[in-house]
């Protein structure tokens, strides 16, 4: 997720100070991607120094407002108009369940029984939340949708789990073992590969 275009977007609307963007962001998104204030203020300084935001206006409280330049604006344009890239497969839980599986001595299929009922107990905590979504609040349907996401998310964990399961169960645990290479790679450059 981008900190960075989502405080634009909003930013968009009207200056705000750091604490009302945060507020702004968990009303907007249901909270289900929590900010600290910090987090906020390292962004707006960068955006400050890519030319994006400038520091506006303090009120009596002492509050800096923050407000979106021309340039801040078509980036919000830019972003509105694209589609999100996937991170592609750099998943910490793929990554985990295949070192395990190729490593000697890892109880995979329990690792895969422990998270399939981690991820199972998060899908039914979201389905709840979910079923409680008061669907006639115009609010609370928007609130829903990244809490939706998250729900679709956590089901195709689930499922995901159980092909891994099964892929897993199929194969004899040696064939999945790999030793350490003894060929050592020289710093820098990657090994060539023999004919």
């Amino acid at each position: 997720m981008s900190i960075r275009q989502s405080l634009l977007a909003i930013l968009d609307q009207g200056p705000c100070y750091g604490y009302q963007l945060r507020t702004e962001f968990d009303r907007r998104t249901g909270s289900t991607w929590p900010l600290n204030v910090g987090q906020i203020y390292n962004t707006l300084e960068r955006l400050e120094r890519d030319g994006l935001v400038a520091k506006g206006d303090v009120d009596e409280q002492g509050h800096v407002y923050w407000r979106i330049t021309d340039a801040g604006s078509a980036e919000v344009r830019a972003w509105w108009s694209a589609p999100v890239e996937r991170a592609g497969t750099r998943d910490e839980l793929a990554v985990k369940l295949a070192l395990a599986a190729t490593l000697p001595g890892i109880d995979v299929a329990t690792m895969i029984s422990t998270q399939r009922a981690a991820s199972q107990r998060r899908f039914d905590e979201l389905s709840a939340k979910y079923v409680a979504v008061d669907v006639t609040d115009p609010t609370s349907r928007v609130e829903a949708l990244p809490l939706s996401a998250a729900l679709f998310t956590a089901e195709s964990e689930v499922r995901w789990l159980g092909h891994v399961a099964e892929r897993l169960a199929a194969q004899p645990r040696q064939a999945l073992a790999l030793e350490l290479d003894t060929e050592k790679p020289r710093r820098g450059r990657p090994r060539k590969k023999s004919a």
